[in-house]
């Protein structure tokens, strides 16, 4: 079983001894009831993070680790980014949980013309904040040692700007002539998938959306809910790209 994953402010370099505390700490010690002899990582979820063996529990909320090693996620090639609109109700953080756990590297949320959901004043700042910590305890689960950005929320304007700068760019529509699948992939650069929101990507963001490059592209014979689509659209490319390999 692999180590379970710890984020710290800072990952500490060398050997020697480490101490976690804070939330962090209670939950390795309250929760997972780590002991001494168990291993596991400490990581900044930035792409570095430190290998460790448990020495002692103590208290509620102090674990005493040693350092063993260092580790490294290098910065991925190619990049995947999915721009999703913003789902009703929970659906947006089940989307960025299991887009995290599959291996997305950023997350975009996407104000779409269509979206009952909106993102305003404070429900906007909490809404966000819900989505950034799914991102960070998603990526702990998944024992990532880097874990996906999730941007602030994003105008249509801005989503054009981002597809224009793209190395491969795709709207996921179930009209697309072209599937996902077939398509021909970059080796390095910014792959960016953009995910509609329930009532679809409306004809207009389809026209300035394909003026920055983004061809609309089908996943499969079935349409997808929007929570769902980007997770599985993120595997399939992850898959053909040889990041899986």
């Amino acid at each position: 079983m692999t180590a379970p994953v710890f984020v710290v402010d800072e990952v500490p370099c060398g050997g020697g001894e480490f101490v976690l505390d804070g939330p962090e700490g209670r939950h390795a010690v309250s929760v997972r009831r780590l002991r001494a002899g168990e291993r596991v990582v400490l990581t900044d979820g930035l792409g570095r993070g430190a290998s460790a063996v448990v020495l002692a529990a103590e208290g509620k909320d102090r674990l005493t680790v040693e350092l063993t090693g260092s580790l490294a996620d290098p910065e991925p090639a190619p990049r995947i980014t999915v721009v999703q609109a913003l789902p009703k109700g929970d659906r947006g953080e089940l989307a960025v949980e299991t887009m995290t756990e599959t291996g997305v590297d950023a997350i975009v949320p996407w104000a779409a013309s269509r979206c009952i959901t909106q993102w305003r004043g404070e429900r906007g700042v909490k809404s966000l904040g819900k989505w950034r910590a799914t991102a960070r305890e998603a990526g702990k689960q998944a024992r990532r040692l880097r874990f996906p950005e999730v941007a602030d929320l994003a105008s249509t304007k801005d989503v054009a700007e981002l597809l224009a700068g793209a190395a491969f760019a795709a709207v996921l529509h179930e009209e697309g002539s072209t599937p996902l699948a077939s398509a021909a992939l970059p080796a390095t650069g910014d792959v960016i998938l953009v995910v509609g929101p329930e009532g679809g990507v409306s004809p207009e963001e389809l026209d300035l959306f394909a003026s920055s490059g983004a061809a609309p592209y089908r996943l499969g014979p079935s349409v997808l809910r929007t929570s769902t689509a980007g997770t599985a659209a993120t595997a399939l490319l992850l898959g053909r790209s040889g990041r899986w390999g």
